[in-house]
């Protein structure tokens, strides 16, 4: 049984910094591509990073130089950090998975798999 279970998510002030993490299960963790997507009140969800088996990573505009995505194989666990966090980074934070990838995908129809999200609110 696949599971991906978010946390790190809360309020922080703007021009901050978040950590977020995926702690999966239920896949091979280091053959998969990774997804982390967001999606705002009364928005539709975007992709903002995605890092493929390899390690090769891709961004959102949006977050371009603000965030980083990686991987720790050894725990199965996917992470995101924010800095210089901004009133429209607020939203629930979900990761996803497509196991045996090699894609390195922004789009939601890439990933099988999906989390339950965690929620970040920026305020100033």
């Amino acid at each position: 049984q696949v599971q991906l279970v978010e946390s790190g998510g809360g309020s922080v002030q703007t021009g901050g910094s978040v950590t977020l993490s995926c702690a999966t299960s239920g896949y091979t963790f280091d053959r998969a591509s990774m997804g982390w997507f967001r999606q705002a009140e009364g928005k539709e969800r975007e992709g903002i990073a995605a890092v493929d088996r390899a390690g090769h990573t891709k961004y959102a505009d949006s977050v371009k130089d603000r965030a980083a995505i990686y991987k720790d194989n050894a725990k199965n666990v996917l992470y995101l950090q924010m800095h210089s966090l901004k009133l429209e980074d607020s939203a629930f934070y979900y990761c996803a998975a497509k196991p045996e990838s090699f894609l390195t995908s922004l789009r939601e129809s890439t990933y099988t798999y999906w989390g339950q999200g965690t929620q970040v609110t920026v305020s100033s």
